[in-house]
């Protein structure tokens, strides 16, 4: 199916989709059309995520849950 087929059958579909559908499809792609960016890491910053998550994974380095680094962020900030 060519391009200019599909841009066909998409505006033919969202002219008679019900809004519920049409809302759907602006939140899957309304990063594209209000232009924001995603977040875009450097080779570098994807590079030190890597060794991180080797050092998590392999047990070198210490991991909390969730709930744990709430009760210890509240517990600095209470100090």
């Amino acid at each position: 199916m060519t391009t200019l087929a599909i841009r066909k059958k998409l505006i033919s579909f969202i002219a008679d989709a019900d809004d519920k559908k049409v809302k759907g499809l602006y939140l899957l792609i309304e990063d594209e059309i209000t232009g924001k960016e995603k977040l875009r890491l450097s080779a570098e910053q994807e590079l030190f995520l890597d060794e991180e998550r080797k050092k998590h994974i392999s047990g070198k380095s210490k991991s909390f849950t969730w709930g744990e680094a709430k009760k210890i962020i509240r517990k600095k900030r209470a100090h």
